[in-house]
Order: C-alpha cells, then structure tokens, then sequence
C-alpha cells in the first residue's frame, strides 16, 4: 500500500450511504461529495477524507463529540464556520480546530460562496463516540466494531434524544 497520495488524484463521489440525508433535507445537505484517504494510504487511527460542499450548502448538521478531534484544512472556496456561539469567516488556507467537548465546542461548516468549498477533514477515531446536536436537542451513540479477519467493521449507530431515555431498571 502506498503511504502518499496526491489530494488532486482524491476522487470525489456522493457522501457514503450512511452519511446521506433524507432528500426531504437535499435543500441544506444535498448534493455533497467526499473523498475517502485514510484507508487508502493505510491510516488506522486517523480519518482522512476531502469533502467538496456546493454554494448555500452544508457537509452535516451542527454537532460536537465529546470523544474524537477533528481538523479542517480549507483548500478551495469560501464560507463560514459556525463553533460554538460564535461564527467565523473561513477561506483557502484556514486551518480549523475542533477538539472534543461540549455545546460551546460544537461546529458546521457552511458554504456561504459562490463556488464549491473543498476541505480535507482529519479526525481521530476513536469508539465509541458521542456526538451531540444541539440545534435538535439529539445525541447519537457511534461505534465500530471489528470484523472477523479481513472484513469490514460493524457499524453501530442510536440517535435519541435525552428526554426519550429510559430507566436502567426497566423491564429487568
């Protein structure tokens, strides 16, 4: 496996079926694209991948998790990031922190351009996570769990919300 790939040769196709919105929400989240790196160059504790979001656009909801940091490396376009309270212009060259945390730490990228905005995302990836959205009041649950030798890895994925919860004790 060669540990280098050149960011021009990333391939960009629609985002994973996972991370797919409903078509109900393509007027925010649609039409966005990705280019997964990490397991190409053999990352194991690191995602890598370029996202490329079309004007008016957003890659995902606004979000924090309380586990994983991620990083973004604008390469193209212009827009503002949204972190926390506060919102921020962002364009070519921008470097962006966001390590993990609560509310105050939670981010979205939006394209506010006139032009494609292209970004490399890095992030650890560690499991499980736990993202919250504060905007809906949900939190999701995420973790991986290994395969047999040579396969995939299991996805897990529970979204609620905190007043849906129910006691520990329930039905035992």
């Amino acid at each position: 496996m060669n540990p280098i790939v050149n960011i021009a040769d990333v391939e960009l196709q629609p985002r994973p079926s996972a991370f797919a919105p409903p078509e109900s929400m393509n007027d925010r989240y649609g039409d966005v694209r990705m280019g997964m790196i990490g397991p190409r160059v053999g990352a194991q504790k690191l995602g890598y991948n370029v996202t490329a979001v079309p004007p008016g656009k957003r890659a995902f909801p606004f979000h924090n998790h309380r586990i994983n940091e991620e990083m973004f490396f604008v390469l193209e376009g212009a827009g503002e990031v949204r972190i926390g309270t506060a919102t921020y212009p962002i364009r070519a060259g921008d470097v962006i922190a966001c390590p993990p945390g609560g509310a105050e730490l939670a981010h979205q990228i939006v394209n506010t351009g006139t032009v494609e905005l292209k970004y490399l995302a890095v992030s650890t990836k560690m499991t499980p996570e736990i993202a919250e959205y504060p905007d809906s009041g949900k939190f999701g649950v995420l973790a991986e769990f290994p395969g047999a030798p040579g396969e995939r890895p299991t996805p897990f994925r529970f979204v609620s919300r905190q007043d849906a919860t129910i006691e520990y004790w329930e039905g035992n």
